[in-house]
């Protein structure tokens, strides 16, 4: 295992362990909103601060990107963090959450773990060196045909003026996939097409810290990923598609035809 890759395990462990702690008295834990739909609680503060200070210690000349501190640091590596993507699922005590980070090099993710604590599986990828489930080769779905898919996809939650653009794709996805499903964590959502899970992923609206080491894993794990047209700037407009190659284009083939105003990426 890389060396950064086994500080950044380190790290979603013991942010696991403070997230699991957390999770067997919910009614204790103090939920403030960022904004509308967005909740940051003091779980995710504590794991972000667990996570900065195992990362700080072994790369102190390296940035981090975090979702709830922001962006510190200059430098060509970077740390980009989610402590607790699926932060409305945890505070509702619905187990669908995980630990994202992933460490990028002049703007490139080269390593990447996502942890689902409920569960202990721990999703890891270095680029180049393929996608692992705690210690296991992963790889998407040789399904061919978007019929018999399962995707993946997030509903919007904060900002609402994509909404029918949205629905019109989610509705012509209804009828020509075996079924969508929405769990609320796109970091483990992604992780789900690398090991298979799911066919293919699609959600508007994203940060780099819910794509980041999930965009890595599906890569690794032999499946493609882009923006709504198929190109690379998913980071840049928070919008992504995932999915093995073959289902990939064909999700791109059904969203191409809806992508209007400033919904174009």
């Amino acid at each position: 295992m890389h060396p950064a890759l086994n500080i950044a395990v380190k790290a979603a462990r013991r942010a696991g362990s403070i997230i699991n702690r957390a999770a067997l008295d919910i009614d204790l834990v103090k939920v403030s909103s960022k904004r509308h739909n967005d909740f940051v609680t003091e779980v995710d503060k504590a794991a972000e601060a667990a996570i900065i200070e195992i990362l700080r210690q072994a790369y102190p000349e390296h940035a981090i990107l975090a979702e709830e501190s922001g962006a510190a640091g200059a430098s060509d590596y970077t740390w980009i963090v989610d402590p607790l993507d699926g932060t409305t699922n945890f505070i509702h005590g619905f187990p669908q959450f995980a630990v994202s980070i992933a460490l990028a090099h002049k703007g490139v993710v080269t390593q990447a773990v996502v942890y689902d604590p409920t569960r202990n599986e721990m999703f890891t990828a270095s680029k180049g060196c393929g996608a692992f489930l705690n210690d296991r080769r992963i790889r998407v779905t040789k399904r061919a045909k978007l019929e018999d898919a399962l995707v993946g996809t997030g509903f919007p939650f904060r900002v609402f003026q994509h909404v029918d653009t949205y629905l019109a794709i989610f509705r012509e996805l209804m009828e020509k996939t075996a079924g969508l499903r929405r769990p609320g964590a796109a970091a483990l959502d992604l992780a789900y097409v690398a090991c298979g899970r799911f066919d293919g992923f699609y959600e508007i609206g994203l940060s780099p810290w819910d794509m980041a080491a999930g965009s890595l894993l599906v890569t690794e794990a032999g499946g493609l990923v882009g923006d709504l047209r198929g190109d690379a700037g998913y980071m840049e407009t928070g919008n992504i598609v995932a999915g093995n190659p073959k289902v990939f284009a064909q999700l791109l083939h059904v969203i191409a035809p809806h992508l209007k105003g400033t919904l174009v990426a």
